[in-house]
């Protein structure tokens, strides 16, 4: 029976980014993200990087994020990452990515700089590919109905 590793980290304190990010950096084949909030320039690189390397990268984010002053979506949508809004919901408030559908990142984090040097967060990084198949049924049905991001 293969073997479930679970990291965790808390912000601030922990450097969940770097976390974050190293698992990007790692990803051979897909990275599958939900967003409430994107902002954090690190993570918006990685999955650019991710994608210049043929990884397939595909982003859900809240509504919000339409509106945001600054958002990480202009930057991943300009630099050609599939990037798409579900707003099926008063709020889209998964914080989750799934990398080469045996990886998930999942807390309370959310995907901004504030996570990581004010807010008191947690990064839960799992590797199982029995978990990462139920968050990929989940991702799916929120892809099913999410649009392409266009700023407004």
């Amino acid at each position: 029976m293969p073997q479930t590793h679970i990291r965790v980290y808390f912000t601030p304190g922990d450097s969940a980014e770097s976390a974050i990010v190293e698992a990007l950096l790692g990803a051979k084949e897909s990275i599958l993200v939900q967003a409430y909030s994107f902002t954090n320039p690190a993570i918006a690189a990685a999955l650019v990087d991710a994608r210049s390397r043929g990884v397939n990268v595909v982003i859900l984010l809240d509504k919000s994020q339409r509106s945001q002053k600054y958002s990480a979506a202009d930057f991943t949508n300009n630099a050609g990452v599939t990037t798409l809004i579900d707003d099926r919901h008063a709020i889209a408030h998964n914080k989750i990515m799934i990398i080469d559908g045996r990886v998930v990142i999942t807390g309370s984090y959310n995907f901004t700089k504030a996570a990581e040097k004010s807010n008191a967060e947690n990064v839960v990084i799992i590797e199982s590919g029995a978990v990462a198949e139920k968050y990929l049924n989940n991702w799916q049905k929120h892809r099913r109905h999410s649009q392409p991001y266009l700023r407004r």
